[in-house]
């Protein structure tokens, strides 16, 4: 066989498996159908398909998640035609789409709100790769993507940012504007991807519809948060890891009860809505297509030898909040033994990875506030937010001992939800600052959700009865630039002038640094 006819082969097949990828997620929604839907290989749009942008993710190796979703009226369920579209992609490496390595062909369906992934395979480990869709006449911008190093490979460097927690109606994507220019190798994306409320008067941006609830209000929500330039530059210039927190359903949900008075049966509907809506938005692989009201979120991630990420999911599995939540004094319910934050399997399997790692860093990437915290400064008092692991303590001290014990290598957990810049050394007694340092945690402050001006102050006040908090800011919003060695891992709060204005500039409000082998975080 000449090279010409096994091109031509491997081009075929490459395409089939492209098919079988993109449509593989929906062999159980197909078969619903008695009549098949006829394929639109030249659909007509009344507006631009790609208006949502493009994105990539879940970097392996040999492989990344390229998406994007058919959307000519993205705020009225997406504009399409009830039937399956083909859209093809093409992967290049080179940004002017030359250097073509792959190409194939993906169904763009009706369950999915015509959103296509297409899982690239074969391709070569840590480099940067640049993607393109097409449909039709119209194509989509260009994408850029890159794969991690091959396991165990000596990496030298890794540059990263996470960010979280970006209300609409709060604010501008300022700090994505500055995040799409740097430097990095990818981004991680901690939760509350989009709010579930209704409009806020008086806010820069309003919300489209009252709060959702239907499969179709949370794909237009969706649809709306990805309307926004910032954002989708984001996401074109790099390959994201993201999970969730709780406004990607309903504020503080803990599994299948929620914040409001409604019955288990509606709101695991309700939940249901909403993980479909996210698979279909996000750079998801098709192993994590929702089973009803389930999706396994929680993932690893290995970058060679340098580092790996345990991505968590603290909402899908956690027992209610003890206490009657919110924030007060601890009551026995914070100390309960099955308390979860994690559920048993997914507490079981973080200690599998972390106990075979031979990788230099170990990072926890999950939602809610790992150290201790008491709100209130006075030595007789106290006040814990039971949202966060201060309402499940022993869930805690079960993690804290596995450190201990099995000492995995630089233990660092990555936080969002709190809307505000913290640093944490983390202790094996938070009541004695002698006790040994097990890891560090950085929390980064939101991409533009509110943390009350009036918190600041009193927050402020409590720090010096938690000496193992270095640092705290809730004034301004950004997200957290980390760049990592063998030697040393640095983490950058990078934050923006405003989020009141579509122009903003950026500067960095601290920098802190862990070197390797020497737990706890030091400023510089």
């Amino acid at each position: 066989m000449d090279s010409l006819q096994f091109d031509r082969l491997l081009s075929a097949r490459m395409k089939r498996r492209s098919l079988i990828i993109g449509a593989g997620a929906l062999a159980g929604l197909a078969i619903a159908s008695q009549k098949p839907s006829r394929v639109i290989a030249t659909p007509r749009f009344t507006d631009y398909p790609f208006s949502l942008g493009v994105a990539s993710g879940d970097p392996l190796p040999t492989s990344v998640v390229l998406w994007t979703r058919l959307a000519p009226d993205p705020l009225n369920g997406g504009g399409m035609i009830p039937n399956p579209v083909p859209i093809q992609w093409q992967v290049a490496t080179d940004a002017t789409m030359r250097q073509v390595v792959q190409r194939g062909t993906a169904m763009a369906t009706p369950e999915l709100a015509h959103s296509v992934r297409v899982v690239v395979e074969g391709l070569q480990p840590d480099r940067w790769y640049w993607y393109q869709f097409q449909v039709g006449k119209e194509i989509s911008p260009i994408g850029r993507t890159r794969t991690a190093p091959a396991l165990g490979d000596r990496f030298a460097r890794l540059r990263f940012a996470f960010a979280s927690c970006q209300d609409w109606q709060n604010g501008y994507y300022t700090a994505y504007k500055h995040l799409a220019e740097e430097e990095l190798d990818l981004v991680l994306h901690l939760g509350d991807y989009i709010y579930e409320y209704g409009p806020e008067a008086g806010k820069p941006r309003q919300h489209n519809g009252p709060e959702i609830v239907s499969l179709e209000d949370y794909r237009n929500r969706h649809a709306l948060y990805k309307t926004d330039p910032n954002l989708q530059a984001a996401h074109a210039n790099f390959p994201w890891i993201v999970t969730w927190d709780d406004h990607e359903v309903d504020n503080n949900y803990a599994d299948a009860i929620p914040e409001d008075d409604q019955s288990q049966q509606a709101f695991l509907s309700r939940r249901a809505n909403a993980y479909r809506a996210y698979y279909e938005h996000m750079p998801l692989r098709p192993t994590a297509f929702p089973k009803g009201p389930d999706l396994q979120l929680y993932r690893r991630f290995a970058f060679g030898d340098l580092l790996e990420f345990n991505v968590l999911d603290t909402r899908q599995y956690r027992t209610d909040q003890p206490c009657g939540d919110e924030l007060k004094p601890r009551c026995p319910e914070a100390f309960a033994t099955q308390a979860t934050l994690t559920g048993l399997k997914q507490e079981q399997w973080l200690y599998r990875n972390l106990t075979r790692s031979r990788s230099r860093w170990n990072v926890l990437a999950q939602q809610v506030m790992l150290a201790q915290f008491d709100f209130d400064p006075r030595p007789t008092s106290e006040l814990f937010n039971m949202d966060q692991w201060d309402g499940y303590v022993a869930a805690r001290q079960r993690l804290f001992q596995f450190l201990q014990n099995r000492q995995p290598s630089n233990p660092v957990v990555l936080t969002g939800d709190i809307h505000s810049s913290w640093v944490h050394d983390l202790k094996a007694d938070f009541n004695n600052p002698n006790s040994a340092t097990l890891g560090t945690e950085f929390v980064g402050t939101s991409i533009t959700s509110d943390f009350p001006q009036a918190f600041i102050a009193p927050v402020t006040a409590a720090l010096p009865a938690n000496p193992h908090t270095k640092f705290f800011d809730g004034a301004f919003r950004g997200y957290v630039r980390c760049e990592v060695t063998p030697q040393q891992w640095q983490t950058d709060f990078r934050v923006v002038s405003t989020i009141l204005a579509l122009e903003a500039t950026v500067s960095t409000l601290a920098s802190f640094v862990v070197q390797d082998g020497q737990l706890g975080a030091q400023r510089i």
